[in-house]
């Protein structure tokens, strides 16, 4: 390796980035394990560039520095997404403002896209556009061409319909221009020279100066391009270590907790320390519970997870590489070999030690190079070249090689399958196998690398869920959805969440006796300085005793009446005397009676004070009247409007059991990714459920009345479209807070979250259970009815009540039907026993087709 680094010239190259990366590293700022193919190098692990053993995974050096194919290296590294500029502002210190800039990309107009901005300059109707642009394919690569081929529909559209053929004939022009400008996400150029001798420069909207050339020229021009990328999970990674480390040094270390955690974990937790051969963290990734867990947490992964079942981090490599379109096909076999090995077969065993740790698969690029070399006696450089010919299709290039790789080329060094004993005819089935393969084989290096990182965050989660999770969702803090998907999760792993707290509470997320606190940047309008100022007079002068001692402690610029009233609507003074109701009622007296007491000291009086060298006393605390509590709804209404979320609890906890057993979807699964996808499929027809917190009516221009409904369930939120039709119909039951059900269309958008549109809908109210309930025997029942009948009369609604006398096994239809709501369930509970009373639910679709 060192000599192919030292004959290309790249020596000052592998030192510019291990410069770099050591300061990064040095400052305490996470690094990632690798990325792409420079994961294959052994000089760049031993230069603690990437933290992947090449030995270890198989990796090939020459899927990243090729002697026979001179490009330039593409070292791309991962860092903490909050500090990545950090090693940016070094590499600008240390090589000069002139020397290092950010690379300009150029948005392109993309086969939907174009079709969309025709479509607008055309001024045709946006449901016209819309249909047009829903039938292009979304696959990587698509052209309207490719699509007027692909889909029968959309090219007899553009046959008989001029508007759409004028709208994709213009649009076929426009498509693959630049569209706009904007900064590479990670690229940056350092140059020896000042870059202007090389390039033109531009000043981006922000006044950064970025180039005028794409990274692609850049390179051609010779200049080296680096990509410092920021990766939001190793910033979780990093400060979920950092919170078990706060752990592990606050523990007696005589203790049992204390003694277990070190046997297993070491006196401190290293991301590099961590042991990859733990089988119960590839049972927890088997059980598909992966939510939170890097590149495994989406529903599809977390189905394949529980299928593949995962025994060590080979597994997982591969897992990564085959979820993807193409090699999914390949996944059938994967696991049937992995569960049977009987089922492997070889075409040669010459092919056994290639395929053997992908139970008889090619799923990586690197295998494909090995073939080639193994059988057919290629170099490795030569061997790269292949690959890439398959991979681009190159169909005179892949003709040569097979030739090559079949009978050999004396000439050029190849010495071919058949002189190595290879039969002819399985040679040819090998090479076409490779050749369909290559298309989609995933570079090993960079699933290796990405693996890893599963693996540390699925060790975490699995030994250490609180705290990774508290990191996690810190990690997320500014999308209210995504925090409610997780406090589900945390709900499913049994971990409480608190309220911001002014006593315990941090900036983030924070642990705190097992459960995890919510950080008190989450409180809308409270800015970082206040944050700061409240822990820096706690930790200077001890905990806040009362509404009164916060004021006195705090100045007016850091504490006012907007806050005070947003701290106790969270839920930050609850450990204070006094409930959130009492706090309400006191809290613009307390701020009032202090400001002026401070008001009379500053004006002459505190001379008094002065003489007999003593502070001033304000006065007694204001009494809290005798007001109780806030009902549980307004506690959580509160908690939303402040904090954006329910902490609490959830006005939807007492359906659970109702919207489980009715919906298709959740809320969450028509947000995107931070890749831009989203779960659900555009056009299917799904179901969901929840409240309704918000409405907004507009007139169409046929000046009737549409509505777009925000419908929350405990997952998050989501939006429905109710076109005129449907809005007339349901507009009665369209109220806030009204708990419901939805069965409609789902509407994808590039960029932009799902949508719903709607075709049925229920309440909640509408949608009956069965109620049985149990007794002995008839005479039991009739001691009890009269009480019974009562009970139930207060709690009218749609669900009918059925009796069963056990002894005479007999059941009866009561007439009287209920709303089957949680105090009545209680009360039935607590009369007859839990096991005596049973809610059956009804199917929703028969509901549906009532409505």
């Amino acid at each position: 390796e060192l000599d192919t680094i030292h004959s290309m010239g790249f020596v000052d190259y592998f030192l510019i980035v291990w410069d770099f990366i050591k300061y990064a590293k040095d400052h305490d700022i996470m690094v990632g394990p690798g990325r792409g193919s420079a994961a294959g190098s052994i000089a760049s692990y031993c230069l603690e560039i990437t933290d992947i053993d090449p030995i270890r995974f198989n990796l090939l050096f020459e899927r990243f520095l090729n002697p026979e194919r001179l490009t330039m290296p593409d070292i791309d590294i991962d860092f903490c997404f909050e500090r990545r500029q950090e090693v940016i502002d070094y590499v600008v210190r240390k090589y000069g403002t002139d020397r290092v800039v950010q690379i300009v990309t150029f948005g392109t107009m993309a086969a939907k896209g174009v079709i969309r901005d025709v479509g607008r300059a055309l001024d045709m109707p946006y449901s016209a556009v819309d249909v047009v642009a829903k039938m292009i394919p979304t696959d990587l690569g698509m052209t309207i061409e490719k699509a007027l081929k692909q889909n029968k529909e959309l090219h007899n559209l553009y046959e008989n319909d001029s508007e759409v053929k004028e709208l994709i004939d213009m649009s076929l022009r426009l498509e693959g221009l630049p569209r706009h400008t904007s900064m590479h996400a990670a690229g940056v150029v350092i140059s020896k020279d000042e870059v202007d001798k090389y390039v033109p420069l531009s000043r981006a909207s922000d006044g950064t100066i970025t180039t005028q050339f794409t990274m692609t020229t850049l390179e051609e021009l010779g200049l080296l391009k680096m990509d410092f990328l920021g990766l939001r999970t190793l910033t979780v990674i990093q400060n979920a270590i950092k919170l078990v480390n706060r752990r592990l040094s606050s523990l007696d270390k005589s203790s049992e907790e204390y003694k277990e955690l070190v046997a297993k974990h070491g006196e401190r937790l290293e991301a590099g320390k961590i042991n990859y051969d733990d089988k119960e963290v590839y049972k927890s990734i088997g059980t598909g519970n992966t939510e939170g867990v890097f590149q495994l947490e989406s529903a599809g992964m977390k189905s394949f997870m529980k299928e593949l079942k995962p025994e060590n981090i080979e597994d997982v490599i591969a897992g990564i590489s085959l979820y993807r379109p193409g090699p999914m096909d390949f996944i059938p076999k994967y696991i049937k070999g992995k569960n049977d090995r009987s089922n492997i077969t070889y075409e040669c065993k010459e092919l056994e030690h290639i395929l053997a740790p992908t139970y008889g698969c090619i799923v990586y690029q690197e295998q494909v190079m090995q073939i080639v070399r193994d059988l057919a006696g290629y170099s490795y450089g030569r061997s790269d070249l292949v690959r890439r010919a398959m991979a681009k299709k190159k169909a005179s290039v892949m003709e040569k090689e097979r030739h090559n790789f079949v009978y050999g080329n004396e000439e050029e060094g190849v010495k071919g399958c058949v002189a190595n004993g290879i039969d002819e005819k399985v040679a040819n089935q090998i090479y076409d196998e490779m050749t369909d393969f290559a298309k989609y084989a995933f570079n090993k290096s960079h699933a290796a690398a990405y693996a890893v990182v599963s693996y540390q965050t699925a060790y975490l989660k699995h030994y250490f869920p609180v705290e990774y999770m508290a990191a996690l969702m810190t990690s997320v803090l500014d999308n209210t959805d995504k925090v409610s998907e997780y406090i589900m999760t945390c709900r499913k792993l049994g971990i409480e969440i608190l309220p911001p707290d002014i006593n315990e509470g941090e900036s983030e997320f924070s642990v705190s006796n097992g459960c995890i606190r919510y950080g008190l940047s989450a409180i809308k309008g409270l800015g970082k300085p206040v944050i700061q100022a409240i822990v820096e007079e706690r930790t200077a002068n001890g905990k806040f005793t009362s509404l009164k001692d916060v004021v006195m402690r705090l100045s007016n610029k850091e504490i006012n009446k907007r806050t005070m009233e947003s701290f106790i609507k969270a839920g930050a003074f609850d450990t204070l005397p006094g409930t959130r109701k009492q706090k309400m009622q006191v809290y613009v007296k307390v701020i009032d009676s202090v400001n002026q007491e401070k008001k009379n000291n500053l004006s002459g009086q505190i001379s008094l004070f002065d003489m007999f060298g003593d502070e001033p006393e304000f006065s007694n605390e204001i009494e809290m009247p005798d007001v109780g509590e806030f009902e549980k709804e307004q506690l959580l209404a509160f908690e939303k409007e402040v904090l954006g979320i329910y902490v609490s609890g959830h006005p939807m906890e007492e359906y659970m059991e109702k919207w489980e057993k009715h919906v298709e979807k959740k809320a969450s699964d028509f947000n995107m990714d931070e890749e831009g996808h989203v779960k659900v499929a555009d056009g299917s027809l799904v179901t969901i459920g929840g409240m309704i917190v918000s409405k907004v009516v507009k007139t169409t221009k046929h000046n009737t009345l549409m509505a777009f409904v925000t419908l929350e369930d405990l997952y998050g939120t989501v939006e429905v479209i109710f076109f005129p039709r449907d809005f007339e119909k349901y507009r009665q039951y369209l109220n806030e807070d009204a708990k419901v059900f939805i069965r409609g269309r789902v509407n994808v958008e590039e960029d932009k979250p799902a949508k719903i549109i709607c075709q049925d809908f229920v309440t909640f109210e509408q949608v009956p259970e069965n109620v049985w309930i149990q007794f002995a025997d008839m005479e039991e029942f009739k001691k009890k009815e009269l009480n019974l009948l009562e009970l139930l009369d207060e709690y009218p609604g749609v669900s009918p009540v059925v009796i069963y006398c056990k002894k005479e096994k007999q059941k009866s239809l009561l007439k009287v039907k209920v709303n089957v709501e949680k105090s009545l369930l209680m009360h039935l509970q607590r009369e007859y026993n839990d096991k005596n009373v049973i809610v059956q639910q009804k199917n929703i679709e028969n509901i549906f087709k009532k409505s």
